[in-house]
């Protein structure tokens, strides 16, 4: 019998043979994070692991985007209430390291701009193949965050420390095409061949020798899963203390004021 996947809010679910398709749902924002997207994300991929009905996961965005990442909207409320924000810092470390400990095969299906946490999100699965309008990018320094969610974590392993730190210090977003340059995605492909390209990989590889994949990506992994049990602690901490800086109300405010900000650097 099928597992029911309709519990998880925030997202939709579909399976197709032994392929799942994983989509965050809210196109209205870009697929920023709301609370509910944040909590299934964290919490889908132990029951995916251990469904013996999925081979493949895809993970995709609906709309125009793969995901705007945090929702600043939401920002000034944890600003306000920090207890809103530590609520939130478990379910981070558990998206992180559940995708890590997620045995099956995950494809991103990079449809749009893939930003912030969206960005780590598509950059924590296995194969990252991307539509050629996307952008992705990681600007926590630019609402005054530190990229501590999982971004520090991935980019310095799979573009080396000094591009990493560049496009961690600045925020800018990269061309999809200037990912696949460097190494930080897989593949990029016109938008409309972005499905043909995904799922003609995800079927091939659900039709493959699944518990030699499995276990090629458990060993792989290793040294991801050794390098987050080192440093997301210490990461989500100082992402935590940056939540309380002038500077993150100052990028706030700004966003909510349709002005740049004035970093004062406090």
């Amino acid at each position: 019998m099928a597992l029911d996947y309709s519990q998880y809010d925030g997202i939709l679910v579909a399976r197709r043979d032994k392929i799942l398709t994983i989509t965050l749902n809210s196109p209205e924002t870009l697929n920023a994070f709301t609370g509910p997207m944040h909590t299934s994300m964290s919490r889908i991929w132990d029951e995916v692991n251990d469904d013996p009905d999925v081979h493949v996961v895809v993970l995709t965005g609906a709309g125009r985007a793969f995901s705007a990442g945090g929702n600043v909207i939401a920002m000034q409320k944890k600003i306000d209430d920090p207890a809103a924000w530590e609520a939130g810092m478990p379910e981070a470390r558990r998206i992180v390291f559940r995708m890590l400990e997620c045995d099956k095969p995950i494809i991103a299906r990079v449809n749009g701009h893939a930003v912030g946490l969206g960005a780590t999100i598509a950059l924590l699965c296995d194969i990252i193949i991307a539509a050629d309008h996307a952008k992705i990018g990681d600007p926590h320094v630019n609402a005054g965050l530190v990229a501590g969610d999982g971004g520090a974590l991935i980019w310095p392993q799979l573009i080396g420390f000094a591009r990493a730190k560049e496009y961690l210090f600045t925020g800018d977003l990269m061309t999809a095409a200037e990912a696949e340059r460097i190494g930080l995605i897989n593949h990029v492909v016109p938008a409309d061949q972005l499905d043909e390209k995904v799922y003609e990989l995800a079927r091939r590889l659900a039709g493959g020798a699944m518990r030699s994949i499995r276990w090629t990506k458990q060993a792989i992994n290793i040294p991801l899963r050794q390098l987050a049990h080192s440093m997301m602690d210490l990461s989500l901490s100082l992402e935590t203390q940056s939540n309380l800086t002038k500077d993150h109300q100052e990028a706030v405010s700004a966003f909510a004021e349709k002005r740049r900000p004035n970093f004062s650097g406090r």
